[in-house]
């Protein structure tokens, strides 16, 4: 087991998907480059290669961030300046609070199953995008996604220090639709979809490509499953 902290801040302010990377973006300037879990950059080329900490997402349509761990400790560097006036685009805008909560979530592989949706997930990279092409039918591309979502969530584990010592189960209930969403500039394939999993997973992360700026965001379909939250 293990208990991580997540802190999720809602602005008042409503952002549309598409001006997350502008909102990150904005945060970052206020808080400087040196700050590196807000950007997961090390000077000017290099790469934090790790679950980010910090995370930008849009939930009922209001800007808000996901700080994990360490993240809970480095938001304080944005929430301790003196203005939060932003520039997202052409629009200047002047970030308040809406909403804060604070909690601690145990990690653990349970004896009892949890139901999750996912949104926006980009689970396919260059190698396997082609590999999925290739299997023909929905229980072998079910099962083809589900070995991928369940690396997501071992990377997750791995990425807030938390090493999975059993094995846990991953099941794909629906695949809700498939499409694709534009990700730096290009369109990737996309996934909404519903999962069960023996593994406890705090609401709003992201798990998968993009985590940072809104993807792969998970969700938990039954209120009980804050359960274990301490």
């Amino acid at each position: 087991m293990k208990k991580i902290r997540v802190l999720k801040i809602c602005f008042e302010q409503e952002i549309p998907s598409r001006e997350i990377p502008r909102l990150r973006g904005a945060i970052i300037e206020k808080t400087g480059r040196d700050k590196i879990l807000f950007h997961n950059h090390i000077g000017e080329s290099g790469l934090r290669y790790s679950y980010p900490l910090i995370q930008y997402k849009v939930i009922e349509r209001k800007g808000c961030l996901i700080c994990l761990d360490e993240g809970t400790d480095e938001i304080h560097s944005f929430l301790g300046q003196r203005n939060w006036d932003i520039q997202l685009g052409e629009q200047k805008m002047t970030l308040t609070i809406d909403s804060l909560a604070a909690n601690n979530f145990t990690l653990n592989v349970w004896d009892k199953k949890f139901t999750y949706s996912i949104y926006k997930w980009l689970a396919l990279n260059e190698e396997n995008y082609k590999k999925y092409e290739e299997v023909t039918t929905l229980a072998e591309k079910t099962l083809f996604l589900e070995k991928i979502l369940t690396g997501n969530i071992l990377s997750f584990a791995k990425g807030v220090g938390y090493n999975v010592e059993k094995n846990f189960e991953v099941h794909i209930k629906q695949i809700q639709r498939d499409y694709f969403a534009k990700y730096k500039g290009t369109g990737l394939q996309a996934f909404d979809l519903i999962f069960r999993t023996n593994f406890f997973l705090p609401d709003y992360i992201g798990l998968g490509k993009g985590v940072s700026t809104g993807f792969g965001v998970i969700k938990s379909i039954h209120p009980r499953i804050t359960e274990h939250e301490s």
